[in-house]
């Protein structure tokens, strides 16, 4: 009997003891609910780690985010921008399709509540002893790959400049350039820039293509659309072009998957597509092309190929008129077993959303990505996480859905009295996914789904021994 006590004693003990704990951890949070939120202790921080990378003196964005009084008179306007999820420039849909990227530079639920909180409490400055150590400002025009911590690249190929008017016609400019190679070697990354932020204006895309010495199978690609009287289309003659990398306004690098690169050999060359619009202002415009290399023996044994799925019929075209909505969608077969390493969507200004979809061979299907809100201004670049990457068998249909909106309420859109058409200038429209693709057989595949679930299989175990 008085072992039952004890033993009711010390339960009645412990769930006090619980009590308590849940208790105090409550009290807490409500403490730091109730805290006042200061640019010193709590939104410094965030900026630094989120946004200064653009917001700093003569760099891309319109102000710096650096010091109290450079941020202070903006506080409503980044409060709008981040409670709509419009900055930092992340647009992917948090709901469907992969999550977990490996350059996510979204905000934290946490971290858009704390500015909301911040401008609501009048953008207080609190005690500047808070305020984080500041981190060194980076050049104007500087790498992303670097700023992220890849180190600076190993190569740098730019091309020659075109002066472009202040009035004047699109231009597609496409010079060649010299690859300095001696010996094979692998890229792990690449990043194409402008040669200067005046450049950054004027130039919507880069295109940097290989052109080869004698490397026949850079151009197996693993897709397939219908085909014309040839035994191609448009979309598979465009990505049967080996491309290094395509940037477009606002994106940053494109990251391989361990393991795989882009193979680069000696006496190659860069063909450059760029196209070039008018702005108001003469400017020089080229572009250039960091290029990181794998060490010496550790090189990749798979190719990831650029493709630029489709997000249109070309059979039905794109017809968008004044003053409405439209939808377009298309389809390609994967001709191989593949993996999806990113998703880059690309429209021009009429652009809204974009979801990739991927059809089964067994007929079911899974959303990859969905973007809901594009920004012309922002063609930012996902890039998931190595083990959240779609792995899809040969026969699967990659299908692409766009949207557009032709209407006053699209911010981006020039004139929405206009009828638009497909084409290559910015005034036109076009849409596709463009996707790093690594192939693999049917054992390489079978060995990489049985690798996967046994690591999901670990991650349950582990949490629930947590």
């Amino acid at each position: 009997m008085m072992r039952s006590i004890k033993r009711w004693q010390c339960a009645a003990a412990g769930v006090l003891t619980l009590g308590s704990l849940l208790a105090i951890s409550a009290s807490a949070v409500a403490a730091d609910a109730a805290r006042p939120v200061t640019f010193s202790k709590d939104v410094a921080p965030i900026f630094q780690a989120k946004c200064q990378e653009c917001h700093q003196p003569g760099s891309i964005a319109p102000m710096s985010l650096i010091t109290f009084q450079e941020a202070r008179p903006w506080a409503r306007s980044i409060k709008e921008r981040v409670a709509t999820r419009q900055m930092p420039p992340w647009h992917i849909d948090r709901s469907v399709g992969v999550q977990k990227f490996k350059n996510d530079m979204s905000l934290s639920d946490d971290q858009v509540d704390t500015i909301v909180r911040w401008v609501d409490a009048g953008a207080p400055q609190g005690d500047p002893k808070d305020l984080p150590a500041p981190k060194p400002i980076s050049a104007d025009n500087g790498w992303k790959g670097e700023r992220d911590g890849y180190g600076p690249p190993d190569i740098v190929v730019k091309s020659s400049e075109y002066n472009m008017p202040a009035q004047h016609q699109d231009v597609w400019y496409r010079p060649m350039a010299d690859l300095p190679l001696t010996e094979p070697r692998w890229a792990r990354m690449v990043e194409i820039r402008p040669r200067s932020l005046k450049a950054r204006k004027t130039i919507h895309h880069s295109i940097a293509y290989l052109v080869l010495n004698n490397d026949p199978e850079a151009v197996n690609t693993g897709t397939a659309n219908g085909p014309d009287r040839r035994g191609n289309t448009d979309d598979d003659i465009v990505n049967r072009r080996p491309q290094l990398m395509e940037w477009a306004i606002g994106k940053g690098y494109d990251l391989f998957r361990p393991g795989t690169g882009k193979l680069l050999l000696p006496g190659e060359r860069i063909a450059w597509d760029q196209h070039i619009h008018a702005v108001g202002e003469e400017i020089a415009s080229g572009s250039e092309i960091g290029i990181w290399l794998y060490k010496k023996g550790e090189e990749p044994k798979k190719r990831s190929y650029l493709i630029g799925f489709t997000g249109i019929d070309r059979s039905k075209m794109l017809d968008i008129p004044p003053n409405s909505m439209a939808m377009t969608e298309g389809f390609t077969v994967l001709k191989e077993n593949a993996l999806i390493e990113n998703f880059q969507p690309h429209f021009h200004l009429r652009g809204k959303s974009m979801q990739v979809e991927a059809i089964l061979p067994d007929g079911s299907k899974q959303v990859i990505s969905y973007v809901g809100n594009f920004n012309f201004n922002w063609m930012t670049n996902y890039i998931y996480d190595d083990d959240a990457a779609p792995l899809l068998p040969k026969g699967t249909v990659i299908h692409v859905t766009a949207w557009y909106d032709n209407t006053k309420a699209n911010k981006n859109n020039p004139d929405p009295d206009q009828w638009v058409g497909y084409g290559d200038r910015t005034v036109d429209e076009m849409a596709h996914a463009w996707m790093n693709v690594v192939y693999f057989n049917d054992a390489e595949y079978k060995a990489l789904g049985e690798e996967r679930k046994a690591k999901t299989v670990k991650t349950t175990n582990d949490e629930k021994q947590q």
